[in-house]
């Protein structure tokens, strides 16, 4: 977890910090109610990552990049193998540019770097996590059958999985750039890891993640084509369940003996006021993880295309806090998308936050306390409008229609 960050030497903008891939409720309940070696095998897995999260402060920078590298916009990967030990970051089995070599996981990750970095450069400009030319480096085979993946705030460190409920964690590509993606997030705009800012981080991740599989993908996916899963395949097939997560559809990914139910809301009617998780980051992420589905169906065609520069040009915006909650985020992204694709773009953005049930708020910024509650579009008149900007209105007839039918 990532409820602190200290920044990366030599990368001032890049924080250090400390993101698992499976969110810690799922290895809770495996160890409380799966059979006996799996119960066994999830405790040692919650041990290693509590003394990694511990330890997290005193992990030193194994590489920075350079001033050549930063001019450089070609990925610099290197990957090791930490041999099912513990220590990283292992041997170093494959560098960039080198042949194949006949391990799956090390593809896998080296592939998964590459097509991370590709989306982040040629959809954005931006030459790596830190848009310095950092080097992505990744371990593979960490720990025995450890059923976990991280992201520490200077490489990728995948598991093998235990075989029985998750396969190993090199195989969903969207998982890697999730990760890679909370690299970005802590450089561009350090999210405070609880309660709805921690939520947005790990949306945002989720959403950058899910972007680089549909921009990977031969041929590339547009967002009526695709299945909006986060983690899809890695869950074995003795699982009742399709991935982590659902985008499209929180709450519905997973209900499994072993791993419990998704417990994703869809919406603010079902948000989750919780201690566990930082205040529910896992979980509440749900909300603005629908709502950026919906914005895509709305926009159509390929999702990094509108709704993706309109989600990143909100993390950008200078009047976005660290302790961001939805609102102050909903309400920028609504001014981004104005700004970007005109009233057509706003009303979208608008219509989807407010399918989920996210006000946005009254004022010039969107971190004022004040607030409007946004009534369903069902209700308004043709001549009501919300004042989301401060100096604009959004006339929001017609958002209903259009949000029925991004949902069908």
């Amino acid at each position: 977890m990532n409820a602190s960050q200290r920044p990366v030497a030599g990368h001032p903008n890049l924080k250090l910090g400390l993101h698992h891939v499976l969110p810690p409720y799922m290895l809770e309940h495996l160890a409380e109610n799966g059979p006996q070696e799996l119960r066994e095998a999830a405790l040692v897995d919650l041990g290693i990552d509590r003394q990694l999260r511990g330890a997290r402060v005193a992990q030193p920078l194994a590489r920075i990049g350079t001033a050549a590298e930063a001019a450089d916009t070609t990925p610099n990967r290197t990957i090791f193998d930490a041999g099912n030990r513990r220590t990283l970051p292992g041997d170093e089995v494959l560098r960039e540019g080198e042949a194949p070599v006949d391990d799956v996981a090390v593809t896998e990750a080296y592939d998964g770097l590459g097509a991370t970095f590709r989306f982040w450069w040629e959809i954005f400009q931006r030459n790596s996590i830190d848009a310095n030319g950092l080097p992505l480096d990744a371990t593979v085979h960490y720990g025995r059958d450890y059923d976990n993946a991280f992201w520490n705030g200077e490489q990728m460190v995948f598991g093998d999985g235990d075989g029985t409920l998750f396969n190993r964690f090199t195989v969903a590509i969207d998982v890697i750039g999730h990760e890679l993606a909370h690299g970005v997030i802590g450089a561009v705009r350090d999210l405070e890891y609880q309660d709805q800012a921690g939520a947005l981080n790990e949306s945002l991740a989720d959403v950058f993640g899910s972007l680089v599989k549909q921009h990977a993908a031969e041929p590339q996916i547009t967002a009526e084509e695709a299945d909006w899963l986060i983690g899809a395949g890695l869950l074995a097939s003795a699982v009742q369940g399709v991935a982590l997560r659902s985008m499209k559809e929180p709450g519905t990914a997973y209900d499994d003996p072993n791993l419990g139910k998704d417990p994703q809301p869809a919406s603010m009617a079902d948000y989750q006021e919780m201690q566990e998780d930082n205040g529910g980051v896992h979980v509440n992420s749900g909300i603005p993880n629908r709502a950026f589905y919906l914005a895509a169906i709305g926009f159509g065609g390929y999702a990094w295309e509108k709704a993706g520069r309109v989600w990143f040009a909100t993390l950008s915006s200078p009047e976005l806090t660290t302790t961001a909650t939805f609102t102050e985020f909903a309400t920028i992204s609504v001014a981004r998308a104005e700004e970007l694709f005109g009233v057509e773009g706003r009303d979208i953005v608008a219509g989807a936050w407010t399918e989920v049930g996210v006000e946005l708020a009254v004022g010039e910024a969107a971190g004022e306390t004040e607030e409007a509650t946004t009534p369903q579009t069902g209700d308004l008149t043709e001549d009501q409008v919300i004042d989301v900007t401060g100096d604009k209105t959004v006339d929001v007839t017609g958002i209903e229609g259009e949000t029925k039918a991004a949902q069908n």
